[in-house]
């Protein structure tokens, strides 16, 4: 059991070791670097938490910024300069946008991830709450990072929620089912403050040193084949899990690899304005990929949403994919303005529904996998199951707080 299991198992207080289950999108299992996420993601995105990061366990104060343009330079409007408003464009003006962006000392993230859990005994009594996690990290051009992490309290994910929350009691904790078996505990209560930021050392993305992300094409095409290169545990549900380069991939799923790492390029990684530019120009070209107006981010912030091809049953990794219950779709919420990513989401395509086997835990005894234990078995279609919030993604000069 690695430290992020350790951690979550603090965190919900589970009854037994409960595995990597709903901690994937922020694991970057398919690089080879070490786990990073919280909890999930049916298809993963990417970003790496070391083990000094994950025990720092300290709130910050969220700015939502993006890097702004230069001073006199405006930013370009979707429709403007003949663009049309087809299903690229929305793509193509954030990359013009983001390219005009200056690379400073720091890369700086602050990222908060949600996942919805359906309360209660039946779908006519449940309730949702929202499970908070929020990472905020400093890298500077070396690649040498500090990270503030937080474990947010829960709470109501809608006001149709809080008053069912309200007239159950409000109360301050509750309990979930957990996939693997037991009960989950969620916490209401506000989370203590402060902490330190801590240095973890040098840091990799998607195998890559800050050098390495820098020395990345700028053109689509190019920056595309040398993705192509990443070697992964890509493959959903295999019989001979190993790691393979994403070329080896053939349509939805080479789509669905490449845009997981496109995501860490756009919402983790130091990567400079022009290799961010190339990485929006590359989405656009991906078969499938279309943007579908306009929404707001779990942060208020409006964007538009750009639709990924990619309905599966993916919860996060090769470990956890075979015990999927559900399907799942995935979208992103961009600025075009600003050339910002500011959210990823999945929405549910086909709640859970059937059962699986699951392998034997440490007591040998059969187990398997039902609708009765999984968070969003109330959840209709449509409805967010879990997200990923980027409410900073900056190069500044500011010291790490």
């Amino acid at each position: 059991m690695d430290e992020l299991d350790a951690l979550r198992q603090m965190r919900t207080a589970l009854a037994r070791e409960e595995s990597p289950d709903r901690l994937a999108l922020r694991t970057n299992w398919r690089s080879g670097t070490p786990p990073r996420r919280r909890r999930s993601f049916k298809v993963p995105i990417v970003s790496v938490i070391s083990t000094a990061a994950l025990v720092a366990g300290a709130v910050v104060v969220i700015s939502v910024t993006s890097s702004p343009a230069p001073d006199g330079v405006p930013p370009v409007r979707l429709g403007e300069k003949g663009g049309a408003h087809e299903p690229g464009n929305a793509l193509l003006v954030a990359a013009t946008n983001v390219q005009k962006g200056p690379t400073r000392e720091y890369w700086h993230t602050t990222r908060i991830t949600g996942e919805i859990y359906a309360i209660g005994k039946s779908a006519a009594d449940h309730y949702k709450l929202e499970s908070r996690w929020q990472y905020d990290e400093w890298t500077d051009q070396s690649g040498k990072q500090c990270v503030v992490n937080q474990d947010l309290n829960a709470r109501p994910w809608t006001a149709l929620d809080k008053q069912k929350w309200e007239k159950a009691g409000a109360p301050t904790t509750v309990e979930f089912p957990v996939p693997e078996g037991g009960m989950g505990v969620l916490f209401l209560k506000p989370t203590r403050t402060g902490g330190p930021c801590r240095n973890i050392g040098d840091r990799q993305f998607l195998g890559m040193t800050v050098k390495q992300l820098a020395a990345l094409p700028t053109q689509p095409e190019q920056l595309k084949n040398a993705l192509l290169d990443i070697k992964g545990n890509w493959e959903a549900v295999s019989a001979k899990p190993g790691e393979r380069p994403i070329r080896a991939l053939k349509g939805e799923k080479r789509v669905r690899a490449l845009s997981d790492v496109a995501g860490t390029l756009l919402g983790v990684a130091p990567a400079p304005p022009a290799v961010r530019a190339a990485a929006f120009r590359m989405l656009a070209t991906l078969p499938g990929v279309k943007a579908e107006g306009e929404a707001t981010d779990p942060l208020g912030r409006p964007g538009t949403v750009i639709s990924l091809p990619v309905e599966t049953t993916v919860p996060l990794g090769i470990y956890t994919a075979p015990k999927q219950l559900g399907t799942y779709r995935r979208q992103w919420i961009i600025d075009p303005g600003s050339g910002t990513l500011l959210a990823v989401r999945d929405l549910v395509a086909t709640p859970p529904h059937g059962s699986r086997k699951l392998p034997p835990g440490d007591d040998g005894k059969p187990r398997r996998l039902t609708v009765d234990t999984q968070p969003d078995r109330f959840h209709k279609p449509g409805e967010v199951s879990q997200y990923e919030v980027y409410a900073v993604a900056e190069w500044t000069d500011a010291t790490p707080n």
